[in-house]
């Protein structure tokens, strides 16, 4: 709690958040819903799929999106809700036109640019982001227009600065909901990861976790963070639960890797083969949004320098962030090891 607030438990939040998807489904399904209950639902269910890890989710909120805009091309409020979902799956500058439409339908510029900060954040464009955000601070400084700058300075590893305005986003918190401070504490768990100072980054993804259990990526940077610290078992029956109840493949990802790096050859094989095939499935849908962690995957547990180094490439052409040239930098020397290696092999 913050200064004695009681907040509602985490899986309660999450149940009233179910039934809340629950009862607008059947409207939403029959197309007779009004475009604020079909946006409504957008929202609620893109919540669910980052909460829980469900790439199913996010498919739907896309799909109910575009069906969206397709039955009211007039309206602001269904391109908003479009270029949102459409920036989950890394498709930027298709998000940023909808934005530009948006408000040439008269869309809410301070929303509209909201949703245009995050994107340039996910572009890299940190200049053009910051100036977005410290305008929406400067217009209301509110807990959402903080927590975006937390999240910003985060990203960026400017320490100081998101730990300021972490304190100062969570002093204007005032909500019962638990997600927005479980997704904030996540933020600066991150931040913590990246600077490898591995023991606030265990509080802070622990904090979230405790907000929100079933907060999936919470649970799974704690195992990485636990194995990083040692406690392989730990890490592995997290992430054994993660990759058996969500459809995201990076669990199986990061637990294939952590038993290979253990020894846990026949236990690995099994998760990299899952993990594997679900990434070919998602690159065939989504390949802007999967380029990343599956670049990540064939570095480490999947073993191919190869399709590491063209999806590491892809990711860059996408968004030219620092992670993105990091992971193409080690793609590219594992590559470059490969060919060492190979050449040595034939040399014998």
């Amino acid at each position: 709690m913050i200064a004695g607030r009681p907040f509602t438990h985490g899986a309660i939040a999450l149940v009233n958040l179910g039934a809340q998807i629950d009862a607008l489904e059947p409207q939403v399904s029959l197309g007779r819903s009004s475009v604020e209950i079909r946006v409504g639902f957008i929202d609620l269910i893109s919540l669910r799929g980052l909460i829980l890890g469900r790439i199913a989710d996010y498919e739907r909120a896309e799909e109910i999106a575009d069906q969206l805009v397709h039955d009211a091309p007039d309206d602001a409020g269904a391109f908003l809700a479009r270029a949102r979902a459409r920036a989950v799956f890394h498709r930027f500058h298709d998000a940023l036109t909808d934005l530009d439409h948006a408000e040439r339908l008269s869309a809410d510029a301070e929303t509209a640019n909201s949703e245009r900060a995050a994107i340039f954040q996910a572009l890299g464009r940190y200049d053009e982001a910051l100036a977005l955000r410290v305008e929406a601070v400067r217009r209301r400084a509110g807990f959402e227009s903080l927590a975006a700058l937390v999240g910003l300075h985060a990203e960026r590893g400017e320490i100081v600065a998101a730990e300021k305005r972490y304190a100062e986003s969570r002093s204007r918190y005032r909500a019962v909901s638990p997600f927005p401070l479980a997704l904030l504490d996540f933020q600066m768990g991150r931040m913590w990861m990246d600077d490898n100072r591995l023991d606030q980054a265990r509080r802070s993804f622990d904090a979230a976790r405790r907000r929100v259990p079933a907060y999936a990526q919470a649970q799974g940077h704690l195992a990485e963070v636990d194995a990083q610290l040692g406690e392989i078992d730990s890490a592995v029956a997290s992430l054994h639960s993660l990759a058996e109840s969500a459809d995201d493949p990076d669990y199986a990802a990061q637990l294939a890797r952590i038993l290979g790096e253990a020894d846990r050859d026949g236990e690995s094989r099994h998760w990299r083969r899952l993990a594997a095939e679900r990434y070919d499935e998602l690159l065939a849908r989504h390949p802007e949004a999967f380029a990343d962690h599956a670049a990540e995957f064939w570095l480490a547990a999947g073993a191919d320098p190869d399709k590491a180094l063209q999806l590491a490439r892809m990711n860059l052409e996408v968004r030219d962030t620092p992670r993105a040239r990091i992971l193409l930098a080690r793609a590219v020397a594992a590559k470059t090891a490969d060919l060492r290696h190979q050449s040595h092999k034939e040399n014998l």
